[in-house]
């Protein structure tokens, strides 16, 4: 497994690490289970792909390390160059920094921290890491990620576009996903379709909230529609949207923990907004002549 983690830094050899439900999460909690820890790598400013392949999900138990040598051969037509830590676990070779250890069987305090929305997350009891060793490059360079920043939102959004795109495509034709700026990368999109069935847009909306269950709202437009320009998607808000015809609302779904306005039991409700063409309709009176 290879994935982000935000660290709070507790003393000079322990962080305390926030695992979310994910991979890495169920293998420290089987270990856990037989009293046993974790061992571990953490790697800073490694080669970008590194990064991108980390930042993926997957419903299978899919090396993302595999993933990353995929693509470091295809972009640089040679092997991705891996080294062992002293505790036996493999990493890029070329990382700026690497430290070893392994994930205690001890929880403490994480945070507060200002998470991808720009606002302070909870405070939770999460694993420690004990940390025994690290490893750096002659006059290593820290890549420190600012939270709430761009490219906190790129790295953890960006993966979430084919994911979508994928999920939507299985409904009706789907040609490209933004995953918003406003939306923090990661709690909105807007999904481009070409519709070729009346409940296209409908269709695509149920798709994309199953595709990313930590995403609270969608908005479906036509191919006309520059989805990463925000002017041009309310544009098509205003002038294709009819709020009580073309508007979806889930309640009682699964929510975000990013999200601080979340209901007390984690769930939440979410919306998508059909802002295409009638299917039926005259499309000459909906095209902007700007």
């Amino acid at each position: 497994n290879m994935s982000f983690h935000r660290q709070f830094l507790r003393d000079e050899n322990h962080t305390v690490v926030r695992l979310v439900p994910r991979h890495l999460r169920t293998m420290m909690t089987t270990a856990r289970e037989n009293g046993d820890t974790v061992k571990i790598a953490v790697v800073n400013a490694p080669d970008p792909v590194v990064l991108l392949a980390a930042a993926m999900s997957f419903d299978e138990n899919i090396d993302e390390l595999t993933i990353a040598a995929a693509l470091h051969e295809k972009l640089y037509n040679k092997p991705l160059k891996l080294t062992t830590m002293p505790n036996g676990v493999e990493v890029p070779s070329d990382s700026e920094y690497v430290f070893w250890g392994n994930i205690t069987l001890e929880n403490d305090d994480e945070g507060p921290y200002v998470d991808i929305t720009g606002t302070l997350d909870d405070v939770r009891q999460e694993p420690v890491i004990e940390f025994e060793g690290l490893v750096h490059r002659n006059d290593p360079i820290f890549h420190a990620l600012i939270p709430g920043e761009a490219e906190h939102k790129t790295l953890m959004g960006l993966p979430r576009s084919p994911t979508i795109k994928d999920a939507v495509s299985k409904v009706c034709e789907c040609l490209d996903v933004h995953m918003t700026e406003g939306g923090c990368g990661w709690l909105a999109a807007v999904v481009k379709i070409r519709k070729n069935n009346p409940d296209d847009a409908i269709k695509a909306i149920e798709a994309a909230l199953a595709g990313h269950r930590s995403m609270k709202m969608v908005t479906v437009v036509d191919e006309d529609i520059d989805i990463a320009d925000p002017v041009r998607v309310e544009w098509a808000m205003v002038t294709r949207w009819q709020p009580d015809r073309d508007t979806v609302i889930l309640s009682n779904q699964k929510g975000s923990s990013l999200d601080p306005s979340r209901y007390s039991d984690g769930t939440t409700s979410k919306v998508g907004f059909d802002a295409t063409i009638a299917f039926d309709a005259d499309k000459s009176g909906f095209m902007s002549v700007q």
